[in-house]
């Protein structure tokens, strides 16, 4: 006996036209609506056109994602006109400035601060990233991942509209020289987060390679809970029994991307996975994963650090000196391990993401004898 099979669009057309009662359900389609069988919408089953009937569809096709459409005009007016004031920071898609949402712009609305992202029309992404980031976090719920509220499209304008983050990115975060610096506690809080956020993505019905996982992708609340952000350049995983996709446009950040991506454009979830290693060596040293003012030797984080995670005592001189000594030595040395692991040169031994994050929980409030605060004593040139 064979089924019909029934995909995302077509069960939003049976919505549609069960509200309108334009013709009688199918058993077919009676059935699926029971169940509640809904697929995911891919980006592959979109347009990538900018016209206005795309766009239509588009909203047609996100009916039920809980996602508002703004106007130009209304985004302009929760900015103070995208005030210099407002301005959170800019990204590889643009700018991006703090507003104020209630229900008095959209019935509904929660009163809530906002972040809106605006492309810059002179910038690298443009109407494909927008639309890539409507369609995975349009759909794609978790505490992990940042909540997008809405859009705006209009003529040549693309905008997001996501919940506001009080602390901004992990990058800002760590690497910051005037703030004090992150708790053991609370980078391995951050660690989890993210670790959870990209199992998510990967165990999903439909699995998602993030493809550009680093600390300035990783907002933090007021609690620093870590969410996931800026999926432009995420993509849809291999399906069957495909293990990985193979693309000739290698994109991403420098010092993050996967070795087999960038020598064979090979992109898995193992992927991520290198990516994420990457993140928690930063983690753990405080340094950032490529900085041309280090020594030659230094330059490349993985490429420096990666043969001393393994021994103890080397180990105690990489991590970040700004801890002053005050982290688990037991729990490091399993951090440095798992990092180890997940920044193996071939992807198969790499584990996945739901290993990472049980071996990480296991790390919370790791009850660990706590190394005293270095000493170091600075000699002159005379000896004294």
């Amino acid at each position: 006996m064979t089924s019909k099979k029934i995909t995302w669009k077509s069960i939003v057309l049976i919505l549609s036209c069960y509200k309108t009662r334009c013709r009688p359900l199918q058993e077919s389609e009676k059935q699926v609506l029971k169940q509640g069988s809904f697929q995911r919408l891919c980006l592959s089953d979109v347009s990538f056109s900018s016209s206005t009937q795309a766009i239509e569809d588009l909203s047609i096709s996100l009916v039920g994602s809980n996602l508002y459409t703004f106007t130009l005009e209304e985004l302009r007016q929760v900015t103070h006109n995208f005030s210099w004031s407002n301005l959170l920071g800019e990204g590889g898609f643009g700018p991006v400035y703090k507003g104020f949402v209630d229900d008095k712009l959209r019935p509904g609305l929660k009163a809530q601060p906002v972040a809106v992202k605006r492309l810059d029309l002179d910038g690298l992404q443009g109407h494909r990233e927008w639309l890539a980031e409507i369609i995975f976090l349009g759909q794609l719920r978790h505490p992990h991942l940042v909540k997008l509220i809405g859009y705006c499209c209009e003529e040549e304008h693309r905008l997001l509209v996501y919940e506001y983050m009080a602390r901004s990115s992990l990058e800002n975060q760590l690497f910051r020289r005037c703030s004090a610096a992150l708790p053991w506690s609370t980078r391995m809080k951050i660690a989890l987060g993210a670790a959870k956020g990209l199992a998510f993505l990967h165990e999903s019905d439909k699995p998602v390679i993030y493809r550009d996982f680093k600390t300035s992708n990783i907002l933090l609340d007021s609690d620093y809970t870590a969410k996931l952000s800026d999926f432009g350049l995420a993509k849809d995983g291999p399906e069957g029994e495909d293990t990985h996709l193979t693309t000739t446009c290698i994109m991403g950040t420098q010092g993050y991307a996967a070795p087999e991506y960038i020598m064979a454009g090979h992109l898995s979830t193992k992927s991520d996975v290198y990516s994420y290693g990457v993140v928690l060596l930063e983690l753990l040293t405080g340094k950032r994963v490529v900085d041309r003012t280090r020594p030659n030797r230094e330059r490349n984080l993985v490429e420096w650090t990666r043969p001393l995670l393994r021994d103890q005592r080397k180990l105690q001189h990489i991590i970040d000196q700004r801890l002053e000594g005050q982290f688990p030595m037991k729990g490091a040395m399993k951090v440095a391990a798992l990092t180890y692991k997940c920044l193996c040169h071939n992807p198969s031994p790499r584990p996945t993401m739901s290993d990472v994050v049980k071996i990480l929980e296991s790390l919370q409030d790791f009850d660990d004898v706590i190394i005293g605060p270095f000493v170091y004593v600075a000699v002159s040139e005379s000896g004294h």
